[in-house]
């Protein structure tokens, strides 16, 4: 298997359009991309993570995806509405230091539908909250896990304002 990669993902707007009944429609696209990708591991970085269990989250996806969903992001509070911008990615970026030895290099990309909630642009997936995740996004998505299954080094390291050390 090739190194873990993972998606840092988000849940309204992206498994179903943002506003609508949360009957997760997408989702199934969703994991038919990871199904090709067995080095794919899914960390839920929607705000759902903080009104249910990780368990409750993992029900909605499909049993065979289940294992691997390793988790969920952390929390951080802003301490000022600036903090607001990228605040996903620092999350993202946190839980990925917590789980990765040289998490600097570790393979990731973001599905969501709000761009200001990423820096680092050449690594998400962005979806239009009215449409949710779409075949489009899914060729997106699989042109990208390709890249990094073949260590493609186009993408720029994030620019969270998470401080990375020299």
């Amino acid at each position: 298997m090739d190194r873990i990669t993972y998606v840092f993902m988000d849940f309204d707007g992206v498994t179903h359009p943002w506003g609508e009944v949360e009957d997760f429609r997408c989702l199934p696209l969703i994991e038919s991309v990871v199904r090709e990708f067995e080095e794919v591991r899914i960390v839920i970085s929607s705000d759902w993570r903080m009104l249910f269990s990780l368990q409750k989250l993992v029900a909605r996806f499909a049993e065979d995806i289940r294992p691997r969903v390793v988790g969920v992001t952390p929390h951080v509070l802003p301490k000022q509405g600036a903090e607001l911008h990228g605040l996903r990615e620092r999350e993202s970026m946190l839980w990925l230091a917590q789980h990765e030895a040289d998490f600097t290099t570790a393979p990731w990309c973001a599905i969501d539908d709000a761009p200001g909630n990423w820096l680092s642009r050449s690594r998400l997936i962005l979806t239009d909250f009215k449409r949710g995740f779409t075949d489009e996004d899914a060729g997106a998505m699989r042109r990208m896990l390709q890249g990094f299954r073949e260590g493609v080094p186009a993408l720029e390291k994030p620019r969270s304002g998470f401080r990375w050390a020299s």
